[in-house]
Order: C-alpha cells, then sequence, then structure tokens
C-alpha cells in the first residue's frame, strides 16, 4: 500500500509529526523526487530515500511540497502543518521577488503608492457593504499587499518590524490579557485603552512644534480621512475629555459671533449633525454611504422605466 506525505514548504525540514516519522521508519521503501527539501534531514536521521520522478506502487513517497495529489488506494499522512500566519511568508517572498524582477514594482516608492493607502481600504469597505464576502477576502489582500509593499520599499524597517510594532502596542494596550489589570466589561477595556493611548501622547511630541508639556485629546487625530469621518472622530475624542461638541459652546460670548463667520451656517449644521449621530450611537460616514447606496439603487430602478 502507498503512503502519500506530505509536508509544508514553510515548515523546517525534519520538523515531522510523529505519524510521519513512525511511517518512514517502518517503511521498506521511502521515495521522493529529486530535490526534495527534506531529503537532508531525512538522510541524518538514517532515513534511506530513494529518488524517483513520481510515486511508487508501494512504500512512501515524499509529495513534492504544495498541494498533494494523492492516487487512488493511496493513504495520506500531514507531515508537517503550518501554523496560521505562516502563509503570510509566501506574500513576504513573492514581494520580495516582485521588487527585484519587475521593473514597476522596482521603481515604486512610498509617494508613488500613497493613493492605494487610500484607495484599497475603501475598496475592501464597498465589498463588505455589498455583502460579497469572497470579494471581500480578495480586497483585504489588496489591503495587506499595500502594508507589505511599503515595508518592502522601506530602509530603515522591514515587515517583522511593522509586526514587531503591533505586537507590541496591542500587548501595551491590553494589560488585562497580557499583564495583571482586571476589568469587568468591555466599557472598562476601552476606558483603559483611551488613558493608555493618553499617556502614550504625552510620552512622544505628536504635533511638531508644540509644547512636549501639553498634550491634547485630539493629537493624533489624521485629517487626510473624510470630513464626516474626521468630524465624528474630533467629537469622539473631545467627548472623551469633557469638551463641548458645538463649535459656539466652545467659543466665550463675545467670540462666538467670529466663530459663526469663520464657519459657513451649513458647515455647522453638518457638524452638529455629526454631534447628533454620535448620541445615537450611530456612525456618521456609514449612515450616509448606506443612504448614499440605497439613492444609487432607486436611480438606477428609475432609469430602468
Amino acid at each position: 500500500m502507498l503512503t502519500v506525505l506530505a509536508t509544508s514548504p514553510r515548515v523546517a525540514p525534519g520538523l515531522l509529526t510523529w505519524q510521519a516519522w513512525s511511517a518512514l521508519r517502518d517503511a521498506a521503501v521511502v521515495t521522493a523526487p529529486e530535490g526534495h527539501p527534506q531529503l537532508a534531514a531525512l538522510a541524518a536521521a538514517g532515513v534511506t530515500v530513494t529518488v524517483a520522478p513520481g510515486p511508487p506502487d508501494d512504500g512512501v513517497w515524499l509529495a513534492p511540497p504544495g498541494p498533494a495529489e494523492v492516487p487512488a488506494g493511496a493513504v495520506l499522512i500531514e507531515g508537517s502543518a503550518d501554523l496560521p500566519g505562516a502563509h503570510l511568508l509566501d506574500l513576504v517572498a513573492t514581494m520580495d521577488r516582485l521588487r527585484a524582477e519587475c521593473p514597476w514594482d522596482a521603481k515604486q516608492t512610498h509617494l508613488s503608492l500613497a493613493p492605494h493607502l487610500l484607495e484599497e481600504p475603501y475598496e475592501a469597505l464597498e465589498a463588505l457593504e455589498s455583502g460579497n464576502l469572497d470579494a471581500f477576502r480578495e480586497e483585504l489582500g489588496d489591503v495587506l499587499l499595500q502594508v507589505v509593499f511599503h515595508a518592502r520599499i522601506a530602509e530603515n524597517f522591514g515587515i517583522d518590524d511593522v509586526a514587531d510594532g503591533i505586537v507590541a502596542k496591542l500587548v501595551r494596550r491590553h494589560p488585562h490579557v497580557f499583564g495583571s489589570v482586571t476589568v469587568a466589561d468591555a466599557e472598562e477595556v476601552k476606558r483603559n485603552w483611551d488613558a493608555i493611548k493618553k499617556q502614550e501622547r504625552a510620552e512622544r511630541a505628536v504635533v511638531p512644534g508644540a509644547d512636549p508639556a501639553f498634550t491634547s485629546a485630539l493629537d493624533g487625530v489624521p485629517f487626510g480621512q473624510p470630513a464626516l469621518a474626521l468630524a465624528a472622530q474630533l467629537q469622539r475624542r473631545a467627548a472623551r475629555a469633557g469638551a463641548p461638541e458645538s463649535l459656539t459652546e466652545l467659543a466665550a460670548d463675545d467670540d462666538a459671533r467670529v466663530v459663526t463667520e469663520s464657519v459657513s451656517e451649513l458647515g455647522a449644521e453638518l457638524f452638529q449633525l455629526v454631534a447628533l449621530a454620535g448620541r445615537a450611537g450611530l456612525d456618521p460616514e456609514h449612515e450616509l454611504r448606506m443612504a448614499a447606496r440605497r439613492y444609487r439603487d432607486r436611480v438606477r430602478a428609475w432609469e430602468r422605466c
């Protein structure tokens, strides 16, 4: 009887399961294609391997790395399996090769790729809102590509530095998971998260030229995001600091006229609508996108009439 032994190309040669080693040691004949990555490890373990172009009728066949083809009647043994996330190594390797061999990929810079940092997440959001999860998965891959591409271009950091940074941040902001802090519920987790972020902002100069002794709850809010999302984030940050959400409330009585004159009435009303959405527990960006999607569908239906 033939046993097909499948192994992962992402697991170091020789790191096989006990079932795999048992099958190899008990087999009368072990064959493998030329250049198989396990050959040296098996030779070091005293397992004799015969190089063959294809599987024999009997014994153990070390299938080439990748999806294994199992002949009829054969038994499949998974000799090594990937850990979750191991396929990200394939993406890193693919990006390295593209950067070295593709003229277009080789000439890209952080600035030339910058538009995609905005476009790709919006395409992923569009797929999510459409309910097409296959399309959403594909678009998430495009978002992930931007991370790997920029990390590959960078001269003073790499993809492992990016991963190390976010892991350190997650550990630091989840002391109830990785430390000794006890929390009662998700709301307390959120309060702790905000307090930790505030402390982080205090430890670094976020705004160039700012007084290092002063930190604002609004430090780090990216103004490149859509206006509705920007207004909502500013209001959420300000509310957590106890600041008023209204433009006029933030001005002294004799300054209120100046504040309202510097912003159009429509602009002030839009800003106030964002505040109303926040008090209702709604995301104004999402709500407007849903209304726009509904409007699009209605117009298309009207055009068909």
